[in-house]
């Protein structure tokens, strides 16, 4: 596929790096010529340096015979307006764009071709809001994914010293819990993926992914680990548009503050949300976290754009007393290194966004992708199309698909039912078919299998 990305910044460079080792053949265009250095030496690329919404620039990255515009630059009307010169001029079939500013959104409308020609509207702050918000509903997990509306979710946990589950063997869990059906997908050990079987022992710090239907999860986290009491004090750190959104979204459920350091910004936030409370100045103030008790919340969130701040005062509101500290980190070098310590969860926005882009970019009927483990491995959401003849899945039971290396089918949900993935399993047309890749390199062999062959049409 031949995709030009517009910006070099961390979402383009994050996507241009998951596509370039996929054999698509991508070229990357930025004002920033630094940037684009820094990529083109890593990266089997083409790198243009210029303005991405100029006709000319356009041209040069190969817009003539282009599938594909990702617009993901830090301008809302730059990324507006190339969709607009890429359908006027060049009848790109395949238009996505970053808008980040919400008075663009509200407008109905909008975005269409009669509009401003946008096929695919990504917005950041709203992808990553949404992450957040499953975690604090499910807490203890490490990352919550919704799939076919919600029906059923794979979360990830790290297994805990004194689970009911850990020591023993996988297939206990179906003793354990005769009335639930559940799947691990995939086990994390040491940093090392571990394909589970029915003989495989779970061991204590084993990060595992685990699928079922939404109602069950709870009673399945409960076999690994210690049950965490729900959430209820939530304090945010910074008050940009994540901080904005999430207070919105969860305000009604959860006590909510909010620690701002601009007071423009906290005179806005105090009059547009209910019932959070607006608090003036800086999360790494001491004084202010002691008077505002950070020992009785059982959250504190880091959002601000500046991850040193970020990490700052998540250290100083683990020292003080917060249950539980999740960090925003844009910079993904940095995930690693302060995940798992004091700081609970670290999110990286890159990562939580590019599961979205990477939807639109796989072949066959791909419903959603999302990225595992800051990007080693990957969840898809693919419908099974065509008949036993013209398909490669349908009519067959899960044990005599041809599977590509280091991927397993997690569960198949069909109309409104979640069936967890067994061996005599049958895949129907229609089927939503959650799978799970450790190995991305087999990506191409996973997207073949869900293409209908001619015979269907």
């Amino acid at each position: 596929m031949k995709i030009i990305i517009l910006g070099a910044g961390q979402v383009g460079g994050t996507l241009a790096e998951h596509l370039a080792s996929e054999a698509n053949d991508i070229t990357v265009v930025d004002t920033d010529g630094d940037r684009l250095r820094d990529l083109g030496d890593r990266l089997d690329i083409r790198t243009i340096q210029g303005r991405g919404s100029f006709p000319t620039v356009l041209r040069q990255a190969g817009a003539d015979d282009a599938d594909m515009l990702v617009a993901v630059t830090n301008s809302d009307e730059t990324n507006m307006i190339a969709c607009q010169v890429a359908y006027s001029l060049f009848h790109t079939p395949t238009k996505i764009a970053r808008v980040r500013e919400a008075a663009y959104l509200t407008r109905g409308g909008l975005f269409s071709n009669e509009g401003i020609p946008v096929d695919v509207l990504i917005s950041p702050e709203q992808v990553v809001t949404n992450y957040i918000k499953r975690l604090i509903e499910h807490p203890g997990a490490l990352q919550v994914i919704d799939f076919a509306e919600g029906k059923a979710q794979l979360v990830a946990i790290r297994a805990y010293y004194g689970g009911p589950l850990v020591g023993h063997q996988l297939k206990q869990i179906r003793q354990h819990m005769p009335n639930v059906d559940t799947r691990v997908a995939a086990i994390f050990r040491r940093n090392r993926a571990i394909l589970p079987r029915g003989d495989t022992v779970i061991e204590a710090d084993d990060e595992v992914f685990f699928i079922a239907a939404k109602a069950n999860i709870r009673a399945v986290m409960s076999e690994l680990r210690r049950l965490e009491h729900s959430y209820k004090k939530v304090v945010i750190a910074g008050g940009g548009h994540i901080g904005e959104r999430l207070a919105e979204a969860i305000e009604s459920r959860y006590q909510v503050k909010i620690i701002e350091m601009n007071p423009a910004r906290c005179r806005y936030l105090s009059e547009v949300l209910d019932s959070t409370i607006v608090l003036q100045g800086s999360a790494s103030n001491r004084d202010l976290l002691m008077e505002e008790n950070i020992n009785d919340a059982d959250i504190f969130l880091a959002l601000t754009n500046d991850d040193e701040a970020n990490i700052m005062s998540s250290l100083l509101a683990k020292r003080l007393g917060a249950r539980k500290v999740m960090t925003l980190i844009n910079n993904p070098a940095y995930v690693d290194l302060v995940q798992g310590g004091e700081i609970d969860i670290a999110i990286s926005p890159q990562l939580a966004t590019i599961g979205t882009l990477l939807t639109h970019v796989r072949r066959g009927d791909i419903v959603s992708v999302h990225s595992l483990r800051r990007g080693a491995a990957e969840a898809i959401e693919a419908i099974a199309h065509g008949d036993a003849k013209s398909s490669k899945v349908i009519g067959r039971k899960i044990c005599d698909i041809a599977l590509p290396p280091g991927t397993t089918i997690g569960a198949v949900i069909r109309d409104e039912e979640v069936l967890i993935a067994h061996d005599d399993t049958v895949i129907e047309s229609g089927d939503h078919v959650i799978l799970f890749l450790v190995d991305k390199r087999h990506i191409r062999d996973v997207e073949r299998l869900f293409q209908a062959g001619l015979t269907f049409f």
